[in-house]
């Protein structure tokens, strides 16, 4: 049973992440009537004090890294990447994990745990700012940057920000149920369970490419995605052979022509999506998918998520128009 919590905080950490994890288990709802108990919740440090906060304030902490020894979840706040972590911190993750506690970590707090070894052979997330820089240094984990958490055994990796509280509220799930989860989102006034993953959420502009001829080209297949365009057609603008063409894209591109055209249509609908009333059908089709069963798996397959619940997101609720 999830009784006690204690979060890990070192110098330079982040405060709205850190919010998250006080929100869910260090609010005392068990007065409330709807069933969520009361957390022994903790915030330790190596070294109790004042602790500085990326925000440039600071927060005093009491307790010291002791108040791990018998939490039933140990969690690892944010921090900057690249600063040390105390090896007495490494030490309690370890530990933890060791006596089949919960372990945590939120956004950039991975660092800690995969320094610590605990994610040697495993899933994990972390923000997708972090997510290339966080597999190249650690090449024995395995960083998932398209979900929003990632739960391996008995350890929860967290994408950035709010993407805390989905992981706090999946525990919440598997340790105390649908019910209690769902009451203390209902109280924090966030959905229970998010579709989708950070995927939807990362910035992926148009590359650019070394060759000029090739540029131009993608460019213009861009504005015209409501085209059909076969590998013959695109070969022939650059006085190509088909073959010679398809090479040439990949190289470029890093993708066939099909599936670059696919992703490019799959952004075109995310912002015709955030920025127009267009309904599902009429978004298909301005995107270049035709059809709205196109669009829809697409949108699965690159966003693990669906037009309307990406629309909704993105814009807030509005009618069902698809």
């Amino acid at each position: 049973m999830l009784k006690t919590v204690a979060i890990i905080v070192v110098p330079n950490f982040s405060i709205f992440e850190f919010g998250t994890a006080c929100e869910v288990f260090g609010i005392d709802r068990a007065d409330r009537g709807s069933g969520v108990p009361g957390f022994d919740f903790r915030v330790c440090t190596p070294v109790p004090g004042d602790v500085k906060m990326k925000s440039g304030l600071s927060m005093h902490v009491g307790l010291g890294l002791e108040a791990t020894a018998d939490a039933d979840l140990v969690i690892m706040a944010p921090y900057g990447r690249d600063e040390d972590v105390p090896e007495s911190v490494l030490a309690a993750l370890r530990a933890a994990h060791a006596r089949g506690a919960w372990v945590m970590s939120i956004c950039s707090g991975a660092y800690a745990l995969a320094r610590a070894g605990l994610l040697d052979g495993r899933r994990c997330t972390t923000h997708w700012h972090y997510s290339q820089d966080l597999a190249s240094r650690y090449p024995q984990i395995h960083v998932d940057e398209n979900v929003l958490y990632v739960q391996d055994g008995t350890i929860i990796t967290s994408a950035g920000t709010a993407a805390g509280i989905d992981a706090c509220l999946h525990l919440i799930r598997v340790e105390l149920g649908a019910h209690v989860a769902a009451a203390i989102a209902r109280d924090m006034v966030v959905p229970p369970h998010r579709d989708g993953g950070q995927a939807q959420f990362i910035d992926r502009p148009m590359p650019t490419c070394g060759s000029a001829p090739m540029e131009a080209l993608l460019r213009w297949m861009v504005e015209n995605l409501d085209r059909d365009h076969s590998v013959n057609e695109l070969a022939a603008r650059l006085h190509m052979s088909a073959r010679t063409f398809a090479r040439r894209f990949r190289a470029e591109t890093g993708a066939t022509p099909a599936a670059w055209l696919n992703s490019q249509r799959v952004l075109r609908a995310q912002e015709l999506l955030e920025t127009t009333e267009l309904n599902i059908d009429e978004v298909a089709r301005e995107a270049g998918f035709g059809h709205s069963v196109l669009l829809r798996h697409h949108f699965a397959k690159v966003l693990a998520t669906s037009p309307q619940s990406y629309r909704r997101a993105f814009r807030g609720q509005l009618a069902e128009v698809g």
